[in-house]
């Protein structure tokens, strides 16, 4: 597939705010998604609203850096993992009109798997059925030039007919395997597909105009004011999407056709509808809501946060729920605070993209920044390609800290391990990490006793690792 150029700095789509944005707490949330834009850790829309009240609706980056399409709040992302919380309110719909009960073996809508005996609707729900996963048995056992779909996934099960992994309810792991084979129940108990069914049921219903089931690879159409979504080639700033055999992820499309824990694409606009409708009952009773958002228990009695495709907190007075999703070049985070009424939507399509959650709720609660985003400073090319080299691990000399330079920035890999990370600079001897992984730390240069180069991996105050450069 043919390589994406990336420019060594970020275009950053940043719209005139609405009259309904302004005041300065607006304007330090634009200020702290404005400074990720540029810093390469943040491409896509955000919507945040306190109290009711939107406080940003903004897109940043680009949407497809072929045509430079700017994103915007209209424009449309796979949700991926966030695909979730509608298949599960799916099922909540289908119990409503008596076609199942959380209760019901899956065996009774999928025979093929009728070996699994124990495992129940609600296991799937909550993540306690033990089931294998998916993701990393046919990645293994898998012909990848063909798109799998949920009934692939069935077939290939029903003859392998693999053994669970721990006893139903007994433990609490995610996997993606439960909601594909809730979308093939849906499928079966409703008589519709997948896709039809959310949207009879749910997305029609609310209004929720520009949100879809779509499998991009398996079914492509065009769809306006779509964003591609993206990953950095290894070693180099240029976007490319998964598959590019520079990134080389065939994964997403051999997965491409299979449902449920994924393809669900929106738009933070129809999002704030569809929390809205949650907050408001109009969709679901109490009731419902109240089995949705439920924290449950291990057969030991172990507190489960997770509901009905939502993470779920329930502390004294707090209660939050919402998801994450990132998958083939796409982020999401969908986040509703019901005690304060805050919602919080962002969708990138930027693989390394991130979420400021904390910087988020710091501006609409008046509190100090704790975490600064720093921006990057200007320094020659020379001063920072005088780091490059090989740094030898101070508690393990088998082990070295490899430095490189590309555009302006530091990447650090090991001699185990290639890691891709990478550091702009934000003083003359120190690089802060693009957020990687969860890796969010600093690089620190310094002269030993002896003259030597040093290396420190910081996370916080805490020096995570170091190592003196061979000379």
């Amino acid at each position: 597939m043919k390589r994406l150029f990336f420019a060594a700095y970020m275009v950053v789509a940043t719209a005139q705010l609405c009259p309904a944005q302004t005041g300065r707490q607006t304007q330090q949330l634009d200020s702290v998604f404005g400074v990720l834009a540029r810093q390469n850790q943040f491409n896509g829309s955000v919507l945040i609203a306190d109290k009711g009240k939107i406080m940003l609706k903004q897109g940043y980056g680009l949407t497809n850096e072929q045509t430079r399409a700017l994103n915007n709040p209209q424009t449309i992302f796979e949700l991926a993992s966030c695909s979730k919380q509608f298949t599960a309110a799916a099922i909540v719909l289908l119990k409503r009109q008596g076609k199942l009960s959380y209760e019901d073996k899956i065996g009774k809508f999928i025979p093929e798997l009728g070996f699994w005996d124990k495992v129940t609707i609600q296991d799937l729900l909550r993540h306690t059925s033990g089931l294998p996963s998916f993701m990393w048995d046919m990645q293994d056992a898998w012909d990848h030039t063909k798109i799998a779909t949920n009934t692939d996934m069935i077939n290939f099960y029903a003859k392998r007919r693999d053994t669970l992994e721990f006893e139903p309810r007994s433990r609490h792991q995610y996997n993606n395997t439960n909601y594909a084979l809730l979308a093939s129940i849906i499928e079966r108990a409703s008589g519709k597909t997948y896709a039809d069914f959310l949207t009879e049921n749910i997305f029609r219903p609310l209004k929720m105009k520009s949100t879809f089931v779509y499998n991009r690879r398996e079914h492509p159409r065009k769809v306006k004011n779509y964003a591609t979504g993206y990953v950095w080639a290894q070693g180099s700033f240029d976007k490319v999407v998964s598959e590019d055999p520079a990134y080389d992820d065939k994964s997403v499309y051999y997965m491409d056709g299979i449902v449920g824990h994924a393809k669900v694409n929106s738009n933070v606009e129809d999002l704030f509808k569809w929390v809205g409708s949650l907050k408001t009952n109009s969709l679901f009773t109490q009731k419902e809501f109240d089995e949705m958002t439920e924290v449950g228990k291990t057969t030991s009695g172990k507190s489960i946060p997770y509901g009905y495709g939502f993470d779920v907190s329930k502390r004294e007075d707090r209660f939050s729920f919402g998801h994450t999703g990132n998958w083939d070049g796409y982020v999401s985070f969908i986040y509703q605070n019901m005690v304060t009424d805050r919602t919080i939507i962002i969708l990138e399509n930027f693989k390394l993209g991130t979420y400021p959650f904390k910087n988020i709720n710091e501006i609409l609660d008046n509190k100090p920044i704790s975490v600064e985003f720093k921006p990057s400073i200007s320094i020659k090319e020379s001063e920072i390609q005088k780091f490059i080299g090989t740094y030898t691990d101070d508690k393990d000399s088998t082990e070295h800290h490899i430095i490189s330079y590309k555009d302006g920035h530091l990447f650090y890999n090991t001699d185990k391990a290639k890691y891709d990370m990478r550091f702009y600079p934000i003083s003359a001897n120190e690089f802060k990490a693009i957020r990687q992984g969860g890796a969010d730390g600093v690089l620190k240069f310094t002269r030993t006793d002896g003259g030597k180069l040093k290396m420190e991996m910081l996370e916080g105050a805490s020096a995570i690792g170091s190592g003196v450069r061979a000379e």
